[in-house]
């Protein structure tokens, strides 16, 4: 046999080989636990989305659902619903209904940067900033958010708390079913389980929008607010203080890492960018609503229990609650708080998870709810103790709580700057975004978000410092 045939032998065997048929199952098996259940998962989207059947059309958009439709409900969290309650009871009906129909493009421009870095990077935000940015900008992020995140699961508890003595629960109980209840969605359950579980918890949080129609609003009023918007009281020390409470609760540290981390445990690749846009305004849309709701509810019923800036009864969270059910009824009452429980308990499980994926992507452990406890538990940890540490805080005896509340909102809309710059490095990096960077007008409006936190953040301490001046 002549060389030549010894060649055309060899590209036979070659061809031949190639067309032996690979055994999807087999080379599933030989992967780690979290990516072997987000291949799978991958593999049952591209079946959808290779299918031209209603169904099969119908099916991948559900199954696209998810993260964007997540961060927003539990950007609703008990924090958040405790905020609005006390903006609505401090200054009525007005400035904060037009002013929560304004942060739905801030809340989804933000959040729509975090997506398109899930996509084409394949890494959660807390990776990135490391690998981009060096140990040193890593730690500081991560320390942000872990203080961020810690602060903010203390206000999720307070609404736990606050929701279950309606029922006779005491705090100790009430801390101990929520920690339980978290712990059991978080640990038991793989990615696409605990997305479905979780926005199952979440649909609860829409109770507040048919609870509105309880207080008989004057909707003329409500109307009226967009065409008269202007600041109540003044530009005062409190309506500062409130509106970054109101900032703070709307865009938050912890989001952009949950977001980018969700979408990258659920394994969004660039051909999904368009549908988890959808699935993030759906949500944005829906927080707003849900926000208003509560405004409103709280502006009817509470507002003229008290004058205009009467702090004492506006940050209390039990004069409020007892207020909606002298005035409206105790049915309404209690169906906010179980409306208060739901979103500490739906904000409680994406917070967790926020600090879980963020250390675990910032010291390289296994990073992904698809793994076992077992396997997984550097990455489980973090969030479980910042979680309980967090409940503790909330047992102290006379804690000013309703203060703290607020507080903690501030903080947020304060750290938020430092957070919101490493977005816009990352997503303006021509080498790891490709075509996927910022255009000129998305870099422009979130310039103008971080410089209203800044700005506002500045007034707020020049008041504190020079209360006679604003």
């Amino acid at each position: 046999m002549d060389a030549g045939q010894l060649d055309n032998g060899k590209r036979h065997t070659d061809s031949s080989a190639l067309k032996v048929p690979v055994d999807v199952n087999l080379k599933l098996d030989e992967l780690p636990q979290d990516i072997r259940l987000r291949a799978i998962d991958r593999l049952k989207i591209g079946s959808l989305r290779h299918s031209k059947s209603r169904l099969a059309r119908m099916l991948l958009m559900l199954a696209l659902i998810g993260p964007g439709i997540l961060v927003m409900i539990a950007d609703n969290d008990a924090g958040g619903v405790i905020t609005y309650a006390q903006t609505g009871s401090i200054f009525g009906i007005g400035f904060f209904i037009p002013f929560m129909i304004l942060m739905v493009p801030v809340a989804y421009i933000v959040q729509e940067m975090t997506i398109r870095l899930a996509a084409v990077t394949r890494r959660g935000h807390a990776e990135m900033i490391w690998r981009r940015y060096g140990s040193f900008w890593g730690a500081f992020s991560l320390i942000d958010l872990l203080i961020a995140n810690s602060l903010t699961l203390v206000t999720e508890f307070i609404g736990i708390t606050f929701g279950m003595s309606v029922f006779g629960i005491k705090p100790l109980y009430a801390v101990m079913i929520g920690i339980a209840f978290v712990l059991i969605i978080t640990l038991t359950l793989r990615y696409h389980n605990w997305e479905r579980a979780s926005l199952v918890v979440a649909a609860f949080n829409l109770i507040f929008i048919p609870l509105v129609l309880f207080a008989h609003p004057n909707w003329l009023l409500v109307a009226s607010s967009f065409g008269n918007w202007h600041v109540p009281s003044g530009f005062s020390t409190l309506f500062i203080y409130v509106l970054l409470a109101n900032l703070g609760t709307t865009i938050a540290p912890w989001m952009l890492f949950f977001q980018q981390s969700s979408e990258v445990d659920k394994g969004t690749v660039p051909e999904d960018i368009k549908a988890a846009r959808r699935d993030t305004f759906i949500g944005a849309c829906i927080m707003a609503s849900v926000a208003i709701a509560i405004i409103i509810l709280t502006g009817t019923v509470v507002f003229s229990a008290h004058a205009v800036g009467a702090t004492t009864t506006g940050y209390n969270i039990a004069f409020i609650l007892t207020t909606i059910s002298h005035k409206i009824g105790a049915l309404p009452m209690k169906l906010f708080a179980i409306g208060l429980i739901d979103a500490g308990l739906i904000a409680t499980i994406a917070i967790t998870a926020s600090t879980s994926w963020a250390v675990g992507e910032a010291f390289g452990w296994p990073k992904s709810i698809n793994l076992s406890f077992i396997k997984g538990r550097k990455f489980y940890i973090p969030g479980i103790a910042s979680m309980s540490i967090a409940a503790i805080i909330v047992l102290i005896p006379n804690v000013p709580l309703g203060f703290l509340n607020l507080t903690v909102q501030v903080i947020a809309s304060i750290f938020m700057p430092a957070a919101m710059l490493f977005l816009l490095l990352l997503v303006n990096d021509k080498e790891i975004m490709g075509i996927h960077v910022n255009g000129k007008l998305q870099n422009a409006a979130s310039i103008i978000i971080m410089g209203v936190l800044i700005l506002m953040s500045g007034l707020y301490g020049i008041s504190l410092v020079f209360p006679n001046l604003i």
